[in-house]
C-alpha cells in the first residue's frame, strides 16, 4: 500500500518543470568531477564561468522584458553596481577574512543588495513610463553609473584604470556561481508559477485591465523591478571574482544590448530558451575571440552578427516553420521515447476478447431456445374469462 502511494505520488510530479535543475545539476557535477581530477582545462573554467553568468543575467532580464513585458536597456548598469560594490568589500574583506567562502557571501550579498536598492529607485519613477521613454530612462542609469564609477579617485574604486580585485580559486568558481544559477532559477519559475506570476503576466498582456481587476500594479512592477536587479547584481559580484580587474569601460550601453539578444533570441518569456541563448552566445562570443587574432580579429564583430542573423531568421521566418517543426528539441525527444515496433513481430490485440476478464467463459452456451420464431406472425389473441 505504501509503495503504491509513493508511486502515485511520483506518477502526479510534473518532471518537465524540474528538467532544467537536472541538466544544470548533472552538467556541473560533471564539470566538477573533470575539474578535482585535473582533466578540465583553464579555458574551459573560464567559459564555464562566463557562460554561469551570462544565464544570470538572462534570467533576470528576462523577467522585466519576457515576463512584464517591459523594456530595460540598463541592466549592465545593475551589473555594475554589484561589481564595483562587490569587488570592493571583498577587496577590503580579504586581509581580515581571507579569500574564502565567507568573503564570498558576503560580497555577494553586499553586490546584491546595493543593486536591488539602485533597482527599487530606478523602478519607482518608470512605474509611469512605457516602451521607448522606460528604455530611455533604463539607458541613462546604465551609462550614468558607468561614469561615476569611471571618474572616481584610484584609492576608491581605480577610476578609468578600473578596481583590481581578488580572483577566487578556478576550482570553485564555476560550481558556486551554477549554484546561484540554479537558485535564481527556482525564484523565478516559482515566482512565475504562482499566482504573483499570473499577475505579472497579467500586467503585460493588458495593464489597465489587470488594474481594473484588483491587482497592484504598482507592488508588482516594483518586485519585477527588485529581483531583477538584485540577481544582475549577484552577476556583477561574480565577474569581479572572474576577473584581476573591473573596469567601466565594459558595462555599457552594447552590453545591455547583448544580454537583451539572449532574452529575444531565446524566446519572451521562456525561460529554458533564455538559458540556450545565454550558452550559445556566450561559447560564440569566446571562440570567435580565440579563434580570430590579429588582423582576422576585425571579423569578430561581424561573423558574430551574421550568425545572430541567421539564428533569428531561423526561428521566425514563416517559411522554415515546417523545418522547425521537424527538427527541434521536442521532435527529437518524442522519437527517442517513441518505442521501435518491428513489423516482423506479431503483437496480440488489448482488446482482443481473450485477453479481457470476464466473469463467464466467451465460449461457453449461456442459453439455448429451440422453439423457432416468427417475428411477424402475431400473438394468438386472449380469452376473456
Amino acid at each position: 500500500m505504501v509503495i503504491n502511494n509513493q508511486r502515485s505520488r511520483l506518477s502526479r510530479i510534473k518532471w518537465n518543470h524540474f528538467a532544467n535543475y537536472i541538466v544544470i545539476a548533472l552538467s556541473t557535477t560533471l564539470f566538477s568531477i573533470l575539474s578535482f581530477s585535473g582533466n578540465l582545462k583553464i579555458s574551459t573554467i573560464y567559459l564555464l564561468e562566463k557562460i554561469s553568468i551570462s544565464i544570470l543575467l538572462a534570467l533576470s532580464l528576462s523577467l522585466v522584458v519576457g515576463f512584464l513585458g517591459e523594456l530595460s536597456l540598463g541592466h549592465a548598469g545593475f551589473m555594475c553596481v554589484g561589481a564595483y560594490l562587490g569587488g570592493k568589500t571583498a577587496a577590503l574583506l580579504e586581509p581580515i577574512l581571507g579569500n574564502g567562502i565567507l568573503t564570498f557571501i558576503i560580497a555577494i550579498a553586499v553586490g546584491g543588495a546595493v543593486a536591488a536598492v539602485c533597482g527599487f529607485v530606478i523602478g519607482l519613477p518608470a512605474l509611469r513610463l512605457k516602451g521607448d521613454y522606460l528604455a530611455i530612462v533604463t539607458l541613462a542609469f546604465g551609462e550614468i553609473v558607468k561614469s561615476i564609477f569611471q571618474n572616481t579617485s584610484a584609492d576608491t574604486f581605480g577610476g578609468a584604470l578600473g578596481l583590481k580585485t581578488p580572483r577566487y580559486n578556478r576550482e570553485y568558481l564555476f560550481i558556486y556561481a551554477f549554484i546561484i544559477v540554479i537558485v535564481a532559477l527556482a525564484v523565478i519559475q516559482n515566482l512565475m508559477r504562482s499566482k504573483h506570476g499570473r499577475a505579472i503576466t497579467a500586467i503585460r498582456d493588458n495593464e489597465i485591465a489587470a488594474c481594473a481587476t484588483g491587482i497592484n500594479v504598482t507592488k508588482y512592477k516594483l518586485i519585477v523591478f527588485l529581483v531583477s536587479s538584485l540577481f544582475a547584481g549577484i552577476a556583477g559580484v561574480l565577474y569581479s571574482y572572474s576577473n584581476f580587474q573591473v573596469q567601466s569601460a565594459k558595462f555599457g550601453y552594447n552590453y545591455s544590448i547583448e544580454i537583451l539578444v539572449m532574452v529575444v533570441l531565446g524566446g519572451m518569456g521562456n525561460i529554458n530558451g533564455s538559458i540556450i541563448a545565454a550558452t550559445l552566445i556566450t561559447f560564440l562570443n569566446l571562440k570567435l575571440a580565440t579563434v580570430l587574432t590579429g588582423d582576422l580579429a576585425v571579423l569578430q564583430n561581424l561573423l558574430y552578427s551574421l550568425l545572430l542573423i541567421l539564428i533569428v531568421i531561423y526561428n521566425n521566418a514563416p517559411a522554415l516553420s515546417r523545418v522547425r517543426g521537424k527538427y527541434n528539441l521536442k521532435s527529437l525527444i518524442a522519437k527517442v521515447k517513441k518505442p521501435k515496433v518491428d513489423p516482423a513481430i506479431q503483437n496480440d490485440d488489448k482488446a482482443y476478447w481473450a485477453n479481457i476478464p470476464t466473469k463467464i467463459e466467451m465460449d461457453e452456451i449461456i442459453s439455448v431456445d429451440a422453439t423457432p420464431q416468427d417475428p411477424y406472425k402475431a400473438d394468438p389473441p386472449k380469452k376473456e374469462k
